[in-house]
């Protein structure tokens, strides 16, 4: 192995920053720059989205992603504001009552940040990160696509200068139908302006920040025309500055308040940052490191609760703008950080004349790009039955909101594992003319060699599908030529719960009485204890164990010869 590639796979706290090469520090500061001049217009948006002032979406940009790029071992997930959480944030605030960017909104956005972070430590001591798995890739493409398609009707009154109405996304869709003859002219020439300028600039190059170039021509437009007077609304006063050490609401009220809120983004949290790091990780040859991930990503939240910012998390869309621009190391997360806070001192004051069309429009973009059509469109072409989950994921989203939507997502990850693992693909195995085993389906009288069945159940065996187990067994045998043996081929079993080792036992009395020797192959060590504790091997015998099927078909021919 090179160097390099020691370097990439060393564990340890600040690794990247140690084993950085000479050669690969302006790439990573040119990238770090890139990504601030094309996240910064994206995290104001996400601000709003979340329902915060717009300064604190540039907040997420400073003491997060640096404790991130020095906790976390992923070289190349990026740490910050992101539409999903903060879409979650706003739904579940909203629930309580509390009007949004209100200093009691900010310190309950505080306060979920900081229970979230306490998650997360939680999650890496009884390594909960497998949590991470119970959104499968379909219902996460689902749950995104209606997060965007939630995000993008949102901002649709602003673009078109009409006031934010309430309600559910379908409520505040109709009511946009509704207003249509009261748009104001100027908010719909400036959104559309703005995503003019970004369409094109993402036309020519992903690396042109077309978003800012939007943004800056939108504010310079309307102070050289004086847009806010002709009935233009714009942002208003920016505060300048760093953030301060900020004091959430820790009240048990409080704390219990969001607590729902918080279980559901540890949730999407963990799925959406653990998918992210893996797929960048394997794409640079790196070992991704979930628990590290986690001890930064707590870090992250904590400094965000103490920052006055939101809940953050890894952001997809930011990790790809750093890895196209070159990056290769957590000095671009760095330098990133540091443009930002040149942001925050020096930019804060000219967003004041931000027109709010253009604004909504940076964000409908948002929402847009999450809306996933080409992978709605792969999984129906693929897979039916799981696209019918990921659009069921999307519909509750959209119609019932984003925390509900991201229970419907986890209970349909489940629901889907369970439907295969409830209905495996079991299989009578036989031998080719060639001499190679191959696989049949299960049909009645099916048999591997005259009077052998060798039958591999497809899933390990549970409560759900023991009956099944049995019903494939009683297909086998109740019709056909006389069986004298029936191996189950146990390669895919990886356990037995109680219920199948009851099961079993059942189907074992049957096979005796009918004269059938009930023989097993392919046992796992754990699967055979387990046999031991329900009795199974004492029944049939230490020589009906066999180690692979193919010993079983050759002690049953030398038992009829």
């Amino acid at each position: 192995m090179t160097e390099a590639a020691r370097a990439r796979r060393r564990p340890g706290w600040l690794a990247p920053a140690v084993s950085l090469r000479r050669d690969g520090i302006v790439p990573d500061v040119v990238a770090g720059l890139t990504l601030a001049a094309l996240a910064i217009p994206e995290v104001l948006g996400y601000a709003r989205i979340a329902g915060m002032p717009v300064e604190t979406g540039l907040y997420t940009m400073l003491l997060p992603m640096v404790v991130f790029a020095l906790l976390g071992a992923s070289r190349q997930l990026v740490v910050g504001a992101d539409s999903a959480t903060a879409a979650m944030l706003a739904a579940g605030l909203a629930v309580l009552g509390v009007p949004a960017a209100t200093p009691e909104y900010v310190r309950l956005a505080g306060t979920t940040a900081l229970v979230v972070a306490v998650l997360l430590v939680v999650a890496r001591v009884v390594r909960l990160g497998v949590l991470a798995n119970f959104l499968s890739r379909t219902v996460l493409v689902g749950f995104l696509t209606g997060v965007g398609i939630q995000v993008a009707v949102g901002q649709l009154p602003e673009a078109l200068g009409l006031p934010p109405t309430g309600g559910s996304t379908p409520e505040k869709a109709w009511a946009v139908v509704v207003n249509l003859p009261d748009v104001v002219p100027i908010a719909v020439a400036t959104a559309a302006g703005v995503i003019v300028v970004v369409l094109v600039a993402r036309r020519i190059s992903r690396r042109i920040p077309g978003t800012l170039v939007a943004v800056v021509a939108a504010i310079v437009v309307t102070a050289a025309a004086g847009l806010d007077a002709r009935g233009l609304t714009v942002l208003g006063d920016v505060p300048a500055g760093l953030p301060g050490f900020a004091l959430p609401a820790l009240g048990i009220d409080d704390l219990r308040a969001v607590l729902p809120l918080a279980l559901s983004m540890l949730v999407v949290i963990l799925a959406q940052s653990a998918a992210t790091s893996r797929a960048y990780a394997a794409r640079h040859g790196d070992v991704a490191d979930t628990d590290r991930d986690v001890v930064g990503l707590a870090g992250a939240n904590l400094a965000a609760a103490a920052t006055g910012a939101f809940v953050v998390n890894g952001s997809p869309t930011k990790t790809q703008m750093i890895d196209s621009a070159g990056g290769r190391s957590q000095l671009a997360h760095l330098a990133a950080a540091g443009a930002s806070v040149v942001a925050v001192l020096v930019l804060a004051p000219y967003l004041s004349l931000l027109p709010l069309a253009a604004l909504a429009a940076v964000v409908l973009l948002i929402g847009v790009e999450l809306v996933d059509v080409t992978g709605m469109r792969r999984i129906w072409q693929v897979r039916r039955l799981e696209f019918a989950v990921a659009a069921l994921t999307t519909v509750a989203v959209v119609v019932v909101g984003v925390e509900t939507g991201i229970v419907v997502a986890v209970i349909a990850s489940i629901a889907d594992h369970l439907r295969h693992s409830y209905a495996p693909r079991s299989s009578v195995l036989t031998k080719s003319a060639q001499g190679h085993w191959r696989s049949l389906p299960v049909t009645a009288g099916a048999r591997t060699v005259e009077g052998l069945v060798v039958h591999r159940f497809g899933s390990g065996l549970y409560f759900a599908n023991a009956a099944r187990f049995a019903d494939d067994v009683a297909l086998l045998l109740g019709t056909g030529s006389p069986v004298r043996w029936y191996c189950l081929d146990a390669a895919a079993i990886g356990d037995v719960d109680y219920t199948a080792g009851a099961v079993l036992n059942v189907v074992l009395d049957r096979l005796e009485a009918a004269g059938v020797r009930f023989v097993v192959s392919n046992l796992l060590d754990p699967v055979r204890a387990q046999l031991d504790y329900y009795g199974i091997t004492a029944r049939i015998g230490e020589d009906a164990c066999f180690d692979t099927s193919g010993e079983a078909l050759e002690e049953f021919g030398r038992s009829t010869s």
